[in-house]
């Protein structure tokens, strides 16, 4: 039976992982991803934006601080969700990691790079702002970047079930192999009708050979 953890595959059991690993973090990272890139466009018809508070209006700021976090944390939660590769799936929350680090300190670097004002709450009270905040920004940033650590911790860690879903599969591959090799093996019969009629054919023409050398063979006058 095949593990995949043999001299010819070191690394073949290490890497398969069972694919419910980072199956729910990588859908709540995909939920939060979306609302990240795309509140900023929708939030104003719900009277919850940052200015310019209006909906579908694009500025560098925003594409920059918000919609590339939030795809970028997007494309990892698919990783993390849909991956049976182990390295895959670290990569998905590696890359969900930095997006949320971005949408916390990216406003720092915006004025330094240029990218752009990224507008001012449109609150009425110091409450709102500070939910308008936390949603956009900084507590959306803190939650993908908790959930993106916690898939890392996940799926680094080889378990007893990734073992037993490496076994699980080798054997799979077993039972196939088993049930397709009767399919291509030659059928003995064949094989003995070759070995039987061989010894035959060699026979007719060594007495055909030593007839004809007969017949065409003269002595020489002296």
């Amino acid at each position: 039976m095949r593990t995949y953890d043999t001299p010819e595959h070191p690394q073949g059991g290490r890497l398969h992982i069972a694919r419910s690993r980072g199956a729910a973090s990588g859908l709540l990272l995909v939920l939060l991803g979306l609302w990240g890139a795309l509140i900023p466009f929708v939030g104003p018809y719900f009277d919850f934006a940052y200015s310019p508070d209006r909906p579908w209006v694009w500025t560098d700021a925003r594409g920059w601080l918000e919609v590339l976090p939030g795809v970028v944390a997007v494309l990892g939660g698919l990783m993390l969700a849909m991956s049976r590769n182990r390295a895959t799936a670290m990569l998905g929350g590696w890359l969900a990691v930095a997006a949320g680090a971005w949408f916390i300190v990216g406003r720092a670097f915006a004025t330094m790079v240029d990218m752009g004002e990224m507008g001012v709450p449109a609150a009425a009270t110091p409450a709102k702002t500070v939910v308008l905040e936390l949603a956009f920004f900084s507590g959306l940033g803190a939650l993908i970047v908790f959930l993106g650590a916690m898939a890392l911790g996940r799926v680094s860690v080889r378990s007893v079930r990734d073992v037993g879903y490496v076994q699980r599969q080798a054997v799979a591959v077993d039972e196939a192999d088993e049930q397709a090799a009767p399919l291509a093996a030659p059928m003995p019969e064949q094989r003995t009708e070759v070995i039987e009629k061989e010894p035959e054919h060699r026979g007719v023409r060594s007495r055909l050979s030593g007839m004809f050398g007969r017949r065409h063979h003269h002595p020489v006058p002296h």
